[in-house]
């Protein structure tokens, strides 16, 4: 049995700790200040006095009239339950086929839906846009879960057919000896036992499309009147680019609910991740 020498054991702390550090320290100068006067964010952004801290600012950003945030989480929730639900419904049967077919093609096909996930969904939005233009789909939430649900694919799809094939092709074999079809033995038996899985590749596409400012800003247009909550945050921001008391609040409001569920579902994320890694 080996054992960690004390230096190394040192060097990883400490590149932890550093890691750590670049990613809360600005967290916390978010928190710490959407509570503090402007004067008081402006002379110590770092530190805070109890005597100072209010609410006030909260709910003054939940109010804004340049940037309804109730409406503004409307518009990303639908964004996040559309974009998964094409993007699940369209990865399960396709990674059912791929797993359940251990051909050279269909493993091209694998490889050419991974070959995405290396693609900045930044690259494609220009081409993209034209294509809805010409289909009339520029400007409307359509185009835009059809474009963001299909960056999230090559990623669905590819840890839904490293778990399909963990499943024994037995359970395959006994339904169809009882008559059941390949859409039915998907959708009754495999899909279900695809819960864990299914759940993680919610939770991640859930982030993806909460945080992405950049497809909605282009393709819904600056001047749309669905705000996602990025791009609602952006037009608050910009207006009140000296105002932190306002800019504060706002990316505040912005970056809870996700976080909260992030925070509250990490354990399934990994237990789905490390469940679709082993290939039985």
């Amino acid at each position: 049995m080996t054992r960690t020498s004390p230096i190394r054991t040192a060097v990883r702390v400490a590149v932890v700790a550093v890691l750590s550090a670049a990613m809360l320290v600005p967290m916390y100068i978010m928190v710490v200040n959407a509570f503090k006067p402007q004067q008081e964010i402006l002379l110590s952004p770092l530190g805070f006095d109890l005597a100072t801290l209010t609410t006030d600012h909260i709910a003054a950003a939940w109010q804004n009239t340049s940037f309804p945030v109730v409406e503004g989480y409307a518009v990303t929730l639908f964004l996040v339950l559309a974009c998964n639900v094409v993007a699940i419904g369209a990865s399960v049967p396709a990674a059912y086929t791929i797993a359940r077919t251990p051909t050279p093609l269909f493993r091209f096909l694998l490889f050419f839906f991974v070959a995405g996930m290396f693609v900045p969904a930044q690259i494609i939005l220009v081409p993209a846009i034209f294509v809805l233009k010409a289909l009339g789909l520029m400007g409307t939430l359509p185009g835009l879960v059809l474009f963001m649900s299909s960056t999230m694919i090559p990623f669905t799809l590819f840890i839904f057919s490293g778990y399909i094939r963990m499943l024994p092709r037995s359970l395959d074999e006994a339904a169809a000896i009882d008559g059941a079809g390949r859409q039915r033995i998907l959708w009754t038996i495999v899909f279900p036992l695809m819960r864990p899985i299914v759940a993680t590749a919610f939770i991640l596409n859930a982030l993806s499309a909460w945080n992405d400012f950049v497809s909605p800003q282009l393709i819904l247009g600056p001047g749309s009147q669905f705000r996602t909550i990025t791009t609602g945050v952006y037009a608050a921001v910009s207006t009140y680019t000296t105002n932190y008391e306002i800019v504060f609040p706002t990316l505040l409001l912005a970056v809870v609910p996700i976080l909260l569920i992030f925070v509250l579902m990490q354990r399934h994320i990994m237990g789905g991740l490390s469940a679709g890694a082993v290939k039985g």
